[in-house]
């Protein structure tokens, strides 16, 4: 029998699939040196006593306490780190008015290292405490800064990917935030990948360079061409914002004649390593596309609500096969937790579905089939991050990540409403999904690590 690292035992929750809550119930965790779980053993199996015996009372044995559950770690894909700093601020606004009164300004400031690394450290523990165990940043055009980021990420335990953000066309940029031009931000892009390339070969749980440009305004062509060969010399992710609201839609439809989803593409950008945010305004043909390529969709229901102009119709891109996991886009989202976007998600796509105009009548109002239940946006958090980054997290499975939160439903402070000790598991899921705070997370690991505690 193997020698693990550590074993928990308690009860999980994980996704067997998008509508399907799996509850392994008293089950024992086996966890390897490389912080994978390597075995799954259940109360009623051969090993499970044997186990017990062998690890029970150990230091590396952790008994879950009465009334604390695991989840897996949150994938959140799309979180603009340097925007922690205006955070709750200016969200009454249209986006371009919001970008450049507010947005842009505070980017600027983080060619200050000194500054740059404050809110980066806060913003990773922050998300941390949040069960955020993976995240896809946006940094800014500052290569020093951003490679200060993938480095905190590094320290603090968090798997993160991170890209330098490019801005080189000055027709819709700001001349005191911008690369200084399209050469300078292909250069510095290389240059950051191979930097962050080089830091990810010594972190457990990994960090990743991704090729960021902002949005389709923000670049000119020759540089959305530049950044497509880099992605494609160092095989990269790629991040990016696409038909998020009416501004930004039709701005590029003016521009290239066509939605951004194929001027993306076009660039090289759109692969199986791509996360596009938000994406309210895609049509069939665009998801298609999406399905192709691999690309996978970053939804962020509470930025949305803001800044769209739409709710995305997204049971339908879903059911057409488009990867999809959840983001918090924080600043534009002015929640750090995914707990809280869970809970937008399910409440949009309802509103969607229902319509949202009294004078309509109700068969007219809204839009059918559109609402997703919470096991569904629970899986966007958790597995489909995993799956729309082809990497091995957001399940508690063998052969994943060890990468979980330990929920407490009993602290003081934020007691569940959980009465009947015989309550069902999937309900005491439901108030976790909908009920729980910060305060409820007792620890996060990652890669088989402690990284958060409270």
């Amino acid at each position: 029998m193997s020698n693990y690292t550590h074993i928990f035992r308690g009860t999980a929750f994980s996704s067997n699939s998008p509508k399907e809550l799996q509850i392994l119930e008293n089950h024992l965790y086996c966890i390897n040196e490389d912080g994978m779980i390597e075995k799954i053993v259940a109360p009623a199996e051969d090993d499970y006593d044997i186990l017990l015996n062998m690890y029970e009372g150990k230091d590396n044995f952790h008994q879950l306490a009465e009334g604390q559950y695991l989840l897996p770690g949150f994938v959140d894909l799309h979180v603009h780190a340097p925007q922690w700093a205006q955070s709750g601020t200016a969200l009454d606004i249209p986006l371009f008015d919001w970008l450049n009164t507010y947005t842009f300004p505070i980017e600027s400031k983080f060619s200050n290292i000194s500054f740059a690394k404050r809110v980066y450290e806060d913003v990773v523990s922050t998300l941390l405490a949040n069960g955020t165990t993976t995240a896809l940043y946006f940094a800014t055009v500052h290569k020093e800064a951003s490679i200060l980021l993938a480095e905190i990420c590094a320290k603090k335990g968090q798997r993160g990917l991170v890209g330098k953000v490019v801005m080189d066309n000055p027709e819709q940029t700001p001349s005191y935030y911008r690369d200084n031009d399209t050469r300078a931000a292909l250069v510095d892009t290389e240059e950051f990948i191979l930097a962050v390339k080089e830091l990810g070969e010594s972190v457990k749980q990994g960090v990743y360079p991704v090729v960021t440009p902002r949005f389709i305004p923000s670049c000119t062509t020759e540089g959305l061409q530049g950044l497509g060969e880099l992605a494609a010399k160092y095989d990269t992710y790629i991040q990016s914002h696409c038909s998020e609201s009416d501004w930004a839609h039709q701005y590029v439809q003016e521009r290239y004649g066509k939605n951004d989803a194929f001027a993306l593409h076009d660039f090289g950008l759109l692969r199986e390593k791509s996360v596009m945010a938000h994406c309210n305004f895609l049509d069939d043909a665009d998801a298609d596309l999406f399905v192709q390529t691999g690309t996978a969709i970053s939804h962020c229901p509470i930025s949305n609500a803001y800044f769209a102009n739409s709710v995305i119709p997204l049971a339908h891109f879903h059911a057409k096969g488009v990867d999809i996991g959840l983001g918090s886009d924080i600043s534009g989202g002015f929640s750090p937790s995914l707990f809280d976007n869970i809970r937008q998600a399910v409440m949009s796509s309802r509103m969607l579905e229902d319509g949202v105009n009294p004078a309509l009548p109700a068969n007219e109002r809204g839009v059918r089939d559109a609402r997703i239940t919470v096991n569904e946006a629970f899986y966007f958090a958790t597995a489909g991050g995993g799956e729309s980054l082809s990497l091995p997290i957001g399940c508690i499975a063998e052969n994943y990540t060890w990468d979980v939160q330990v929920i407490d439903t009993k602290i003081p402070s934020a007691r569940l409403p959980i009465y009947d000790e015989n309550e069902p598991l999937h309900d005491i899921f439901q108030k976790m999904m909908y009920l729980a705070r910060p305060e409820n997370i007792r620890e996060v690991w990652v890669q088989g690590e402690k990284v958060h505690s409270r």
